[in-house]
């Protein structure tokens, strides 16, 4: 089972690719504030450093947080568009070992259908000013 994960909960973020258990490729970026306009091309050059296309890609693992609001809104909402798109099962875990619990939930054929962050904390957002 060829699976994509993302993790983008802090100023540094990763993708990998992976056969079931096995680590196909992975890679650490500082992404900081370039997050959304660098981690669709990162998912593309991972595929295809491996001879892969998203239409190889069976499920999707994303790390649910806790971590940064704006880092988890881009990853966890690219992720659920991916799985989304591609018909594609996807789950969530926020566990230290979450890649290995994600895969195991894949391979049982687990599906959150739409993976939610956990911030950690309640989100503070402005009030518009009037």
């Amino acid at each position: 089972m060829i699976i994509l994960t993302i993790r983008t909960d802090s100023p540094d973020a990763e993708v990998g690719l992976y056969d079931g258990h096995k680590q196909l490729a992975y890679e650490t970026w500082h992404a900081h504030r370039e997050l959304s306009v660098q981690l669709h091309r990162k998912v593309e050059d991972i595929l295809k450093s491996k001879g892969h296309t998203l239409q190889d890609v069976q499920g999707i693992a994303c790390f649910a947080g806790p971590g940064s609001f704006t880092g988890l809104r881009i990853g966890i909402t690219t992720a659920d568009t991916y799985a989304y798109g591609l018909g594609l099962p996807i789950v969530a875990t926020k566990e230290d070992n979450w890649i290995t619990t994600a895969v195991a939930r894949l391979e049982n054929g687990e599906n959150d259908t739409i993976a939610l962050p956990e911030y950690g904390a309640p989100v503070h957002i402005t009030q518009p000013k009037k």
